[in-house]
C-alpha cells in the first residue's frame, strides 16, 4: 500500500462503480469476455444452449465485437474525453444510462432471450449512439477537430454493427460478413490510432524517469502512413474482401506498422510488463496483417486463421493492456502490473497462436479448446485482480 493511501483515514467500503466511465465498462468487458467464450466453448463440446435471436455462431462473433470490444471502447472514450477536454469525469446518472443500455443489449441478444430478432437488434444498436451523444457536447465545446478522430472511428464501428444486425433482422441482405470485417478492421484502426499515441509516450516517459536515453526518431511519413494504411485495409475489405487488392493493402499496412513500432524503444521495456505488453499488442498488428497478406497473395493455407490473430493478439491484448494500466492509474495506484495481470499478458498471446495454428497441429477441436481455455484464464485473472479495484474507491481517497 502506498503512503498516501495508508495515511488517508477515509473508509474504503463504499462502492465507486459509477465514479468514472472506465469502471463499469472495463468490468463489463471482462465479464463479457468470460461469459461469451465460456458459452461458446461449451457449445462446441456438446452443451445445449437455448436458442436466441441470433444463431449461436453469429451471437459469438457479434458479442466479441459489439459486447467485449464495445465495452472497452466505451470505457476508454468516457475516460479519455474528460482528459482531452478538461471537463469533469462522467459519473453517476450520465454514466448509468449508457451502462444500462449496454446491459440491455447483451440480455436482448443472449441465448434464451425471447425477444424477436428485430426488437433485439434495435435494442442492441442503442448503446454506442448513446455513448457518442454523451461525449459529443464536450468535444464540440473543445473546438479541436482532431479530437473527433476516435469518435468518428467508433461511429464507423457502429455502422458495422448495423450491417451485421440489419442482415440478421432482415433489414438488409447479405451484409453480415461485411459488417463483421468492418468492425474488426476499425477496432484494429483504433489500436493503431490510440496505441500509436500512448505506446511511445508511455515508453519515453518511463525510460526518462529511469534516466535512460529515450529520444523518439520517427521515420518521416511513417506514423501518418501507418494509420492511413489501416484505414485503407478497412475500406478495401468493404468492397474487395479476400482479393489480391486486400492482400496488398494488408502487406503495406503490416510493413508500415512494423516500421513505426521499430522506433519506440520496445526492447528497453522488457523489464516492465505494463510497458512491454503494449509493444507486444502493437506487434501483433503487423503479424496479423502479414499472415493475411500471405494467405491472400501466396495462398498460404496455414495462415488462413489470421483473423483470430488480429482479434485476439492485436485487439484483445491491447484492450487488456490498456484496461489494466488505466485502472491502476485512474484509481491512484502505482503503475506496476500485479503477477496475475502479467500472467494474463502471457496467456492471451498464446490464445491467439493456439486459435490460429492449433487446429493445424492438434486433433479434432483440441486447438479451439486450448485457445478458449487460455482466453478464459487470461480474463478470469483480470476479473480476479481488477474487479475489486474497479468497484472500490480510489486508493488515494480522491473522487472518481
Amino acid at each position: 500500500m502506498d503512503a498516501t493511501a495508508a495515511s488517508n483515514p477515509r473508509p474504503r467500503t463504499r462502492l465507486a462503480l459509477f465514479g468514472q466511465g472506465f469502471r463499469p465498462f472495463f468490468l463489463l468487458a471482462g465479464l463479457v469476455a468470460v461469459a461469451v467464450i465460456a458459452a461458446w466453448v461449451a457449445a462446441l463440446h456438446g452443451a445445449g444452449l437455448p436458442e436466441g435471436p441470433l444463431p449461436l455462431a453469429h451471437w459469438h462473433a457479434h458479442e466479441m465485437l459489439a459486447g467485449f470490444v464495445g465495452a472497452a471502447i466505451s470505457g476508454f472514450l468516457l475516460t479519455a474525453v474528460p482528459n482531452w477536454t478538461a471537463r469533469p469525469a462522467y459519473g453517476g446518472a450520465p454514466l448509468a444510462l449508457p451502462v444500462a443500455l449496454f446491459v440491455l443489449a447483451r440480455l436482448a441478444l443472449a441465448p434464451g432471450s425471447p425477444a424477436p430478432v428485430g426488437l433485439a437488434a434495435t435494442l442492441a444498436l442503442l448503446p454506442l449512439p448513446a455513448l457518442l451523444l454523451t461525449v459529443l457536447p464536450a468535444l464540440v465545446r473543445s473546438g479541436r477537430a482532431r479530437l473527433f478522430g476516435p469518435p468518428a472511428v467508433v461511429l464507423g464501428f457502429w455502422i458495422g454493427d448495423l450491417l451485421m444486425l440489419g442482415d440478421a433482422a432482415g433489414w438488409f441482405r447479405d451484409t453480415w460478413e461485411a459488417g463483421e470485417h468492418l468492425m474488426l478492421n476499425l477496432a484494429l484502426l483504433l489500436v493503431g490510432l490510440i496505441g500509436g499515441r500512448i505506446v511511445p509516450s508511455f515508453t519515453v516517459n518511463a525510460l526518462r524517469r529511469q534516466g535512460r536515453d529515450a529520444t523518439l526518431r520517427p521515420i518521416p511519413g511513417v506514423d501518418a502512413g501507418a494509420v492511413l494504411a489501416l484505414l485503407a485495409v478497412a475500406l478495401v475489405d468493404l468492397v474487395a474482401r479476400e482479393t489480391t487488392l486486400a492482400g496488398i493493402a494488408a502487406a503495406a499496412a503490416a510493413l508500415l506498422a512494423l516500421l513505426r513500432l521499430s522506433r519506440w524503444h520496445g526492447l528497453a521495456t522488457l523489464g516492465d510488463p505494463i510497458l512491454w505488453v503494449l509493444h507486444l499488442a502493437y506487434l501483433f498488428i503487423p503479424i496479423a496483417l502479414g499472415l493475411k497478406a500471405l494467405h491472400l497473395l501466396a495462398g498460404a493455407d496455414w495462415a488462413a486463421n489470421w483473423l483470430h490473430v488480429q482479434a485476439i493478439g492485436a485487439i484483445a491484448l491491447m484492450i487488456l493492456a490498456v484496461m489494466t494500466r488505466a485502472t491502476l492509474g485512474h484509481t491512484g495506484r502505482a503503475l506496476r502490473a500485479p503477477p496475475s495481470a502479467v500472467l494474463g499478458y502471457v496467456l492471451l498471446p498464446l490464445a491467439a497462436l493456439a486459435r490460429a495454428f492449433g487446429p493445424l497441429v492438434l486433433p479434432g477441436s483440441a486447438g479451439l479448446a486450448l485457445a478458449g481455455a487460455l482466453w478464459l484464464a487470461a480474463f478470469a485473472l483480470f476479473l480476479w485482480g481488477f474487479a475489486p479495484i474497479l468497484i472500490a474507491p480510489r486508493a488515494d481517497g480522491k473522487p472518481g
